[in-house]
């Protein structure tokens, strides 16, 4: 687990410049973590606090599918956050489903193989040093891994890495503390109309997972995923389990 009361935590957030990625910088920032904004876009990242206070943060620019340009970054880093994706809506062309399972799928894949990669090249602390937190990553794959989003192509990317983590979780959980994110609807760029806000909702995530110390982390308003959700991955872990090898 991540012991809050350490200064030296730092996080890195894909998809930060989004409603949900800003809303994690604020809660981690007032943690006192030392964090890292993964963006796409050039323009200077600014986020403020409620109280108008500005969030310290690096900046580092990136792009899908040069997931290995981040490894220079990652070898500082203590939780990743792999938050960034994109919702095509009604659209259903062979060009919009490639995009979506290239960005919210396999680009999460990749990141999550290269950390683990590289934290398993760490060096260990050295004697009577302090100990490096157990890395993390945490990724977001909604509650569209289970039920309907009104949007096939990003259910379908988001089943496919969700199914991703949990055939990888059984040879990386040695490696990696694997928390996965489970969010209901939240109003952001994404989704105009979500029912949550993204503050609150990123505040009950650093709430389960880092207070309450849970693997699958669910905010959302529907009941149902709360029974869903947690029958879904240990189903799916068992089948991985029963019918793979290292």
């Amino acid at each position: 687990m991540v012991d809050p009361m350490q200064p030296t935590i730092t996080v890195a957030i894909t998809g930060a410049s989004g409603a949900f990625g800003q809303a994690l910088l604020r809660q981690w920032h007032r943690r006192g973590a030392r964090l890292i904004a993964l963006t796409h876009g050039e323009a200077p990242l600014k986020v403020v606090q409620s109280t108008g206070e500005a969030v310290a943060l690096e900046q580092v620019r990136w792009q899908v599918g040069r997931e290995a340009d981040l490894r220079p970054t990652l070898e500082s880093v203590d939780v990743l956050v792999i938050n960034h994706g994109i919702n095509p809506h009604a659209q259903r062309s062979a060009a919009a489903s490639e995009r979506a399972l290239e960005i919210n799928a396999l680009s999460a894949w990749r990141l999550l193989e290269l950390f683990a990669e590289v934290v398993q090249q760490r060096q260990p602390a050295a004697p009577g040093g302090p100990d490096r937190p157990r890395a993390e990553v945490w990724l977001n794959t909604s509650e569209a891994e289970i039920q309907p989003a009104i949007s096939p192509l990003y259910e379908l990317s988001k089943r496919l890495i969700g199914q991703l983590l949990s055939l990888r979780s059984l040879d990386l959980a040695g490696t990696l503390r694997l928390r996965r994110l489970v969010l209901g609807p939240f109003r952001s760029a994404l989704n105009p109309i979500g029912v949550m806000s993204a503050d609150w909702v990123a505040g009950q995530v650093l709430r389960q997972a880092v207070d309450w110390n849970c693997s699958l982390v669910i905010v959302s308003p529907n009941p149902l995923t709360y029974v869903l959700m947690p029958l879904t991955t240990l189903s799916r872990w068992a089948y991985f389990r029963l019918t793979t090898h290292p």
